[in-house]
């Protein structure tokens, strides 16, 4: 939609532009009304729909309405504007009308309208916010000496009775607890609690009584200069750094709803959680986190990680090579990967575990392979902003994004139905 209306207008502007030449004046009255009448359909196109009125149309609703507003201003006078006409200004000011129309316009094509997954479950899904406090941390991205606050957010069964295993879900390194919001609502529907943490500092942003918190510039740097093949011993560095932030986080999420579930309650959702049938997944980085989970909580049944590399596993760095342990992995584990890794698992040294699992385990583990798709098409990133997904991915995925999610989410659910819920043994279902 956001480009369709960057086309439409930039072929009026250049409509009148050529108009403007051709009668050799500046048209003001005529540009005037066909400028109220583009802000006129612009808001009727909201209550039917057409167009889905969010935060990728904020700015093109200021610029119409400037827009507008001049063009009303311009009709109202009982005479037009005098002076001689002067082609080279009216290209000028049409150029410069154009680009910052492109300037409004790009939320809307950067972050198009997409429907959303329905999901398969009977469940209707309701969701809830919560703010929690680590009374036994201290905010280290800080100097205030303050606890630390995650933003936690519920995907669960509307009008549930009973108790529901309950889904930890950590994002990605850059990225937000909303990442996966299809796959949430999908296991929610069949009768699933997702909690999705906010990694303050590690996530894209987040708030704090109203304040916006952006991801930790330190924590982007370390990102961007990781390189586990150049400087392994600095990799491992890092990753311990940033396993110590995201389990800490996930222990504390897991403890504190496991108190509240067996305590008394205050808020209602905690009432659905089992907190015997506990599941840990993650993309990216989360997915790193919530592996190193699963092998050090005994409480867990299940681990899903989203293209992400064993970094709890590794226990140092010898002749320049990463020490695994040897231990096999304690519980079920599936590992989903894209083109992004498939053919690198061997040669990644972060990966060498990943790879061994591939044939080399006596412990519960399978491994998907999606071809077509990137490591962000493993997120809904995919959905929200195909233009950034194929950006970060370095290329574009050729199975349809939905396609990837459908896959992820069918998957995930037989898995954690087979170990959470003991509903028969889970089974790949073939090649994807």
């Amino acid at each position: 939609m956001g480009i369709i209306i960057f086309l439409t207008g930039l072929l009026i502007e250049i409509a009148l532009l050529i108009y403007c030449v051709i009668s050799q004046s500046q048209q003001q009255k005529v540009k005037g009304i066909i400028r109220i009448m583009t802000l006129v359909l612009f808001a009727i196109l909201i209550p039917l729909q057409v167009i889905q009125w969010s935060f990728r149309y904020y700015f093109i609703t200021v610029f119409l309405f400037a827009m507008g507003l001049r063009g009303l201003v311009t009709i109202s006078r009982k005479s037009g504007i005098k002076g001689s006409f002067k082609p080279s200004i009216i290209i000028r000011n049409t150029i410069v009308r154009v680009i910052f129309f492109f300037i409004a316009t790009l939320p809307a094509i950067l972050f198009p309208q997409y429907d959303i997954l329905p999901t398969t479950g009977s469940y209707e899904v309701s969701t809830v916010q919560y703010i929690y406090i680590d009374e036994n941390r201290v905010e280290t991205f800080t100097e205030t000496g303050d606890n630390r606050k995650l933003n936690v957010g519920f995907w669960y069964p509307e009008n549930g009775e009973g108790t529901y295993p309950l889904i930890i879900f950590s994002h990605g390194g850059i990225s937000t607890k909303t990442s996966n919001e299809s796959l949430y609502n999908e296991l929610a529907s069949h009768g699933y609690i997702v909690a999705s943490i906010d990694h303050t500092y590690h996530s894209l942003f987040t708030t704090d009584d109203g304040k916006a918190i952006l991801i930790d510039r330190n924590y982007m740097k370390e990102l961007n200069v990781e390189d586990a093949k150049a400087n392994p011993q600095q990799s491992h560095e890092y990753y311990q750094k940033w396993m110590n932030v995201r389990t800490g986080d996930i222990n504390f999420v897991i403890d504190y709803i496991i108190s509240k579930a067996t305590g008394t309650q205050d808020e209602a959702i905690y009432e659905l959680v089992d907190i015997e049938n506990i599941g840990v997944m993650g993309h990216s980085l989360g997915g790193s986190a919530a592996l190193a989970i699963g092998r050090t909580r005994t409480d867990i049944k299940a681990v899903i990680a989203l293209e992400s590399p064993f970094m709890g596993d590794i226990l140092g760095v010898k002749d320049g090579q990463f020490v695994f342990t040897d231990d096999i992995y304690p519980i079920p584990v599936l590992n989903i990967y894209s083109d992004s890794s498939w053919n690198h698992l061997e040669k990644w040294p972060q990966y060498k575990q990943n790879y061994n699992l591939l044939s080399e385990t006596d412990g519960v583990a399978y491994n998907i392979y999606i071809s077509g798709a990137g490591h962000f098409t493993l997120s809904d990133l995919g959905l929200l902003s195909p233009i950034l997904s194929r950006v970060l991915n370095g290329f574009k995925s050729t199975t349809d994004v939905k396609y990837v999610l459908e896959i992820i989410n069918e998957v995930s659910l037989e898995f954690f139905n087979s170990y959470l819920k003991g509903q028969g043994e889970f089974d790949l279902g073939g090649s994807y």
